[in-house]
């Protein structure tokens, strides 16, 4: 290409002066009209306005109706999830009836009996004045445990001590499963009723995590029917290993315990009884067995399955300080009581589990655990403690499935 020098100053379209706002404002004006005539012409004319139209029209009701339309589409969403719920509800109710009456043997429709179980409830104490709180607390469990497991061995006279523990958690779990569905239908009912947005979006956020747990309950469900090992048994797992071919004796209700030897040091397994689903009260024996060792004990080891967090391996093992067990809180307060009061240190070797995996048959993974957490105690013992020193090791957990 040939080069034909430098461009020169009438090459160039050199801009009018403005004189005037008059004169900017006519210049906008032509700027406007050339772009949508010459650059934009596809959204001119008739069909460009009835587009602006619509979109302005769309624009101004997603503001006065965009609201009212996702509250819509979040109770369609929940009521999906209520249906859900209320099939699962009910498929653990027919296993409920299915396994009572395979086991138990009623002579009656236990239907009635049963659905009056699921309507029961727990009045907690007064807690405007918290001294001796939980002396209430424990009454009033051993009350309704008694009451229920009562009303269980009525609904089926046939079943065994073991079958017997096992149909409680089954109903339990059936009655967890009828709570969440009246909770989230209650609410669900409540938002359609006052059409309050803001109760219907956090049912809706909170939907998946329910589902979750309703899934879990139905999961424990069936191991309890099956009378199957669940993950939140790791507990009672490790000691039943320790006390295996030991002299077990009761020492409280539905705790039993061994003794057995680890790297020279006394040691006093003890867990719920078991193979039926059972948790024991192992505050209660804990206490005794320190008792009865006139508080010369020299540390306490709990083994206990734990929530991990998400990310986490189930099966991990981690270790820490203090009472490792979970309800609400009677049992706990007992140990730290009495080890407070003997100043005996207390330990806990945890395992990593999801809520699902805990109350849902035992997995392989949490299995092979149980060897691990045995080596732990080993090595936590050799550093904390003296050859000759009385150890008491506690499982806990729920038994379902693990014998002594």
């Amino acid at each position: 290409m040939e080069f034909s020098g430098f461009p020169t100053e009438s090459t160039f379209i050199m801009p009018k002066p403005l004189t005037s706002k008059t004169e900017l404002g006519a210049d906008l004006l032509l700027s406007v009209s050339s772009l949508q005539t010459g650059l934009l012409p596809d959204i001119g004319g008739a069909a460009g306005q009835i587009i602006q139209v619509l979109l302005t029209v769309f624009f101004i009701g997603f503001i006065f109706f965009g609201q009212k339309l996702q509250m819509r589409l979040f109770l369609m969403e929940i009521d999906r999830g209520l249906k859900r719920l209320d099939f699962i509800r009910l498929q653990a109710n027919d296993l409920t009836l299915k396994t009572i009456k395979d086991q138990g043997k009623p002579t009656v429709d236990p239907a009635p009996a049963i659905n009056v179980l699921m309507e029961q409830f727990l009045i907690t104490p007064v807690d405007m004045d918290p001294s001796g709180i939980v002396g209430k607390f424990d009454h009033l469990l051993d009350v309704r445990d008694l009451k229920f497991k009562d009303d269980v061995r009525k609904i089926a006279p046939g079943a065994n001590d073991a079958q017997l523990n096992n149909l409680e958690n089954l109903v339990e779990a059936s009655w967890a499963l009828n709570f969440v569905y009246r909770i989230v239908r209650h609410f669900y009912l409540l938002g359609r009723k006052t059409k309050s947005f803001f109760i219907i979006i956090q049912i809706q956020a909170l939907l998946p995590l329910i589902m979750q747990e309703a899934e879990a309950y139905m999961g424990a469900a069936r191991a309890f029917a099956e009378g199957q090992p669940i993950g939140d048994g790791i507990g009672a797992l490790v000691a039943s290993r320790l006390m295996l071919d030991k002299e077990k004796r009761k020492v409280d209700k539905d705790v039993v315990v061994a003794e057995t030897s680890m790297e020279d040091r006394r040691v006093i397994a003890l867990k719920a009884e078991g193979p039926g689903g059972n948790v024991g009260k192992p505050g209660n024996a804990i206490k005794s067995v320190i008792e009865e060792n006139l508080g010369k004990v020299s540390m306490v080891v709990m083994i206990d399955a734990a929530v991990k967090f998400e990310g986490e391996t189930s099966g991990e093992i981690s270790e820490g300080i203090g009472a490792a067990i979970g309800g609400i809180g009677t049992e706990r307060f007992k140990i730290e009581e009495e080890a407070t009061k003997y100043k005996i240190p207390v330990y806990a070797v945890i395992v990593k589990e999801s809520l699902q995996e805990a109350i849902t048959p035992m997995k392989k993974e949490i299995l092979e655990a149980g060897e691990k957490v045995i080596e732990r105690i080993k090595k936590l013992i050799l550093e904390r403690s003296k050859p000759g020193d009385t150890i008491i090791v506690a499982g806990i957990g729920n038994t379902i499935g693990i014998g002594q």
